[in-house]
């Protein structure tokens, strides 16, 4: 895939000529240089940026009191758990923090017919560049989010892009109302940072427009390897011969993308027999996917989805239980504590309110270890948070592998079409040599120009199918490296938790026991 080109100025300069970028150094210690397989995708480098750790272990020595836990909770790290952790790899990116906040409703004056009538909500985006104190503010509307969506899924293919937030189904009904713009502003929020978390598309002139310009988001058209929109209309009617051959110079680059609704309509029906003969036709297509190494990755893939689903749906019963336990230990100790005072208001003797006071040490125990069980449990769902990241990741997998499957469908169906051209141009051929007809002669030179037409596309179609190939495998190898680093660091923050509560609680209960030991002396 060749470099991005944005629309430029009348002197050639690109819009993003006069927005700054700031890449960030470091200790090469500290934060490693990107590794080598990195595919060169745009102009931009493409560093590979890696987010802040996602925990921070426990002093396990901090075992008394509730200026303990309250010690305890604050080492967390602040970074927003929107992606898939990097711990344990460099930090060094280019956006450092990307915050959404302050929601504004604005009214829709170009295309309401009614004044008043069409409004939306606007997000104040901040965005921190590097490690440095600047700070760049837009207002961005949900529009301006699916319009970037869209641009880095069409620029990126084979890339394992982070899904947007969707849209509502009740979103006309829901719009204004608090909680559903709280919802939306929040998954904005993540799918910013999991973009900007991203090796490639974090350093995107897409992105970078986004975050940067100020004012309505003019997002350029692409023009990366093929032109994404020239000649896709033009190439049926070239096949179908209804175009002239004066006519015929059309761009054939278009073809190489797969058909979308409404733009081209014959290409869609062309695209979608070839894939009908694929599936249930009895001749082999002409090309195929013969990649074995990335079909058994699939594979892989597939079955790590499964086991996510599995582990997630576990994590969540760990973690209810966990709250459920809390919750229990919690009405255990306010049991006692209501019986600590019946106890003391009825005490007639010494020795009942020496219970009584024993009794409210034993309910203060069960209130200090169910709040330790809620706080363990909060930094639980932390950790574990790391495999639900994972699963949602498997929908960028599946669309980088659809990219996949749709270019090589694009292949087969401009290989098809040659093959039926070269027919129809040798059955001309063979009927103008015999009747000598000047009108075939004619169809034969645009049949000619059409197979020439075709032919680039085909050259076009499979070299965007072999970059989406080779972006494919990078981000396999990247997933199954940063998979192994996160879910290390998952594992090590989820135990050193539960090990460092489980020392709390233990304390706890440990001076119960000790200030109950003449209890059991008197019962021997």
């Amino acid at each position: 895939m060749e470099a991005l080109t944005v629309a430029s100025d009348g002197n050639g300069n690109g819009l993003l000529s006069t927005v700054p970028a700031s890449f960030d150094g470091g200790d090469p210690l500290l934060h490693p240089p990107s590794p080598p397989d990195s595919p060169p995708i745009s102009s931009s480098p493409r560093a590979v940026p890696e987010p802040d750790p996602m925990f921070s272990l426990f002093d396990p020595g901090e075992t008394a009191g509730d200026d303990a836990v309250t010690a305890a909770v604050a080492p967390i790290s602040p970074r927003p758990r929107d992606g898939p952790s990097r711990s344990g790899r460099s930090s060094t990116y280019e956006y450092s923090r990307i915050t959404v906040t302050d929601p504004q409703k604005e009214q829709e004056m170009a295309s309401s017919l009614v004044p008043g009538s069409g409004s939306y909500v606007t997000y104040l985006i901040t965005t921190r560049i590097g490690s440095g104190p600047a700070e760049i503010r837009v207002r961005r509307r949900f529009k301006d989010v699916v319009a970037l969506a869209d641009r880095l899924a069409d620029a990126y293919r084979g890339y394992f892009v982070p899904q947007r937030p969707d849209k509502s189904v009740v979103e006309g009904q829901v719009m204004h109302k608090q909680e559903f713009v709280e919802q939306r502003r929040t998954a904005i929020e993540k799918y910013l940072n999991r973009l900007a978390a991203h090796p490639v598309i974090g350093r995107s002139d897409e992105l970078r427009l986004f975050l940067r310009m100020p004012g309505n988001l003019p997002l350029p058209a692409s023009t990366n390897v093929v032109s994404r929109s020239d000649g896709t209309g033009s190439l049926p009617k070239q096949v179908f011969g209804e175009t002239g051959g004066g006519n015929a110079v059309v761009a054939s680059q278009g073809s190489t993308q797969p058909a979308k609704g409404g733009r081209d309509f014959m290409k869609i029906f062309r695209e979608l027999k070839q894939s009908v003969t694929n599936d249930w036709g009895g001749t082999k297509p002409l090309v195929v996917e013969e990649d074995s190494e990335f079909l058994e990755r699939k594979a892989k893939v597939q079955d790590l989805e499964q086991q996510l689903t599995t582990a997630s749906k576990q994590a969540e019963a760990l973690v209810k239980a966990q709250q459920d336990m809390g919750d229990t230990m919690g009405e255990l100790g306010l049991t006692f504590v209501k019986l600590a005072k019946f106890e003391m208001e009825n005490a007639t003797y010494l020795s009942q309110r020496t219970r009584a006071a024993e009794i409210k040490e034993f309910a203060t125990a069960a209130l200090r270890t169910s709040r330790f069980y809620r706080e363990s449990n909060t930094h639980a769902v932390k950790h574990l948070d790391t495999l639900h990241e994972y699963l949602g990741l498997m929908l960028a997998v599946h669309s980088a592998f659809s990219d996949r499957s749709s270019a090589l469908l694009t292949v087969q169906t401009l290989m098809t079409d040659l093959s039926s051209l070269h027919a129809r141009e040798e059955k001309l051929e063979t009927s103008s040599i015999r009747f000598g007809d000047k009108s075939k002669l004619r169809r034969i030179e645009e049949l000619k120009e059409t197979i020439r037409i075709t032919e680039d596309a085909k050259v076009c179609a499979i070299k965007e199918y072999e970059q989406i190939k080779v972006n494919n495998r990078y981000e396999l190898e990247r997933l199954d490296r940063e998979r192994r680093d996160d879910f290390l660091v998952m594992l090590k923050g989820f135990v050193s938790n539960q090990v460092n509560y489980a020392e709390k609680i233990a304390s706890v209960w440990a001076n119960v026991a000790e200030e109950t030991k003449p209890y059991a002396r008197q019962s021997k």
